[in-house]
C-alpha cells in the first residue's frame, strides 16, 4: 500500500512580501516545479533544491524588490521552512540524518542534515562576488539559515572547493537537496529516531 504524500500549503503575507507556496516532499516520479520570486538566480537555486530533493514545489512571491533582494530571499526561505516542517509533521519513521557531496564542474559541496527539532545552521560557502545575477551573495547563506530556523532542523553546508561562485552556490543547494532527501526518507517503521523519544 502506497504511503500518503507529505504535503503542505503556506500563504504568508507581510508588508514586504506576499507568498503562496505548496510543497510535496514525495513527488520524485511526478515532479511539478514552478518558482517565481522575482530574483532569477534564487529561482534557479530553489528549482535545483526541489528537483534534487524529489519535491514538487510551487512558489510565488510578490516582494519589495524596488528596495532590494533581502525581504524576498529571506521570506521565501522562511515560508519554505514552514512548509517543510508542516509537510513532515511529527518526524516518525524517517532516517533523521542525511549527508551528501555534490559537484558542479570544479566546485564541490558537502551538506549534512539533522531533522533534530533544533534550528541551527553552520554555512561556509566562501563566495567572492557581490552578486550572482540579481541576488546578493550575502543572502545565500541567509537563505539556508532562514530555512533551517523555520524548519526546525540542523544544517551544515560547506563548499569545499571551486572558483566559480555560480557553481559553488549551485553545488551547495544540490548537496543540501540530496542530504535532506536522505534524512526524510522513510524507514518503514513508526519509530521516533531519538533517544529522547521526541524530536
Amino acid at each position: 500500500m502506497a504511503e500518503e504524500a507529505r504535503t503542505a500549503t503556506v500563504n504568508r503575507k507581510t508588508n514586504e512580501t506576499d507568498i503562496q507556496l505548496t510543497l510535496n516532499l514525495d513527488s520524485k516520479f511526478d515532479q511539478k516545479i514552478e518558482v517565481h520570486t522575482g530574483i532569477g538566480f534564487l529561482d534557479h537555486m530553489y528549482h535545483a533544491l526541489a528537483k534534487h530533493g524529489g519535491w514538487s514545489l510551487t512558489l510565488h512571491c510578490d516582494g519589495d524588490l524596488h528596495i532590494d533582494d533581502h525581504h524576498s530571499a529571506e521570506d521565501t526561505a522562511i515560508a519554505l521552512g514552514m512548509a517543510f516542517k508542516q509537510a513532515l509533521g511529527t518526524p516518525r519513521g524517517i532516517k533523521r540524518f542525511g549527508s551528501a557531496y555534490c559537484p558542479l564542474d570544479e566546485a564541490l559541496s558537502r551538506s549534512v542534515v539533522d531533522i533534530s527539532g533544533r534550528p541551527y545552521a553552520c554555512i561556509d560557502l566562501g563566495l567572492k562576488r557581490e552578486m550572482i545575477g540579481t541576488l546578493s551573495t550575502e543572502m545565500i547563506p541567509h537563505v539556508f539559515e532562514s530555512f533551517a530556523t523555520a524548519a526546525g532542523i540542523t544544517l551544515h553546508v560547506d563548499v569545499l572547493k571551486g572558483f566559480n561562485d555560480h557553481h559553488r552556490a549551485e553545488s551547495a543547494f544540490k548537496s543540501l537537496a540530496v542530504a535532506i532527501k536522505e534524512a526524510i526518507s522513510r524507514t518503514g517503521t513508526n519509530d521516533i529516531p531519538s533517544t529522547k523519544g521526541v524530536l
